[in-house]
């Protein structure tokens, strides 16, 4: 009896290391697989400013962390090129658009094959009403936040674009009464990793 439990773990194990983790891995984005930046003080003082307002003029983010503009300037740069700032959004109020529901749909796929999250992948999160897609790991596989006009409109979202998906096995929907933006911990320190040293402008 205990050599075939040995066995059927020891299957289960090289199903989940051969066919469901190489699928998960292939569909993340390749910054979620690549190893995190390193990143010093500077840097983090600089995505500290961003955060707060991308909007922030380089002199002035220059003077908040105490270097000369020009330095800034190739400190973002850099922070760009290794992907660390991805880019430079506008937080729009979705009501504003006529979109005053917002809600997460938690989604499980039929099977983990690299065929069905290829199809999921490519129909789902170009889809105007969708704001967010993760991928996660758990019962469910992704997590869709969209905003639509009303109740009606998320039934017809559901019905139209999940439930009939040739990939989706199960959904379930939780409205979304209401979102507070956190601070993303730029300024945290890191233990586990050697900073960055200066830049050449700064030597």
């Amino acid at each position: 009896m205990e050599s075939i439990a040995n066995k059927i773990l020891y299957g289960a194990a090289r199903l989940l290391r051969d066919s469901v983790l190489p699928v998960i891995l292939s569909a993340m984005p390749n910054d979620v697989r690549a190893a995190r930046p390193v990143l010093d003080d500077t840097d983090r003082a600089i995505l500290a400013v961003l955060s707060a307002d991308a909007r922030t003029p380089n002199n002035a983010i220059a003077e908040a962390v105490g270097i000369a503009p020009s330095t800034c300037l190739a400190r973002i740069r850099t922070l760009r090129e290794r992907g660390v700032i991805r880019g430079f959004h506008a937080d729009i109020d979705p009501t504003a658009l006529g979109r005053g529901l917002q809600a997460m749909i938690a989604v499980r796929l039929r099977a983990h094959t690299r065929e069905r999250v290829q199809e999921f992948m490519r129909d789902v999160p170009g889809l105007p009403d969708v704001v967010g897609v993760w991928h996660v790991a758990g019962a469910d596989d992704y997590l869709l936040h969209i905003a639509v006009a009303d109740s009606d409109a998320l039934r017809d979202f559901v019905l139209e674009h999940l439930t009939t998906h040739p990939a989706v096995g199960h959904t379930e929907t939780s409205l979304i009464f209401g979102h507070l933006r956190g601070a993303v911990g730029a300024t945290a320190p890191v233990t586990d990793q050697t900073p960055i040293g200066p830049l050449p402008s700064e030597r």
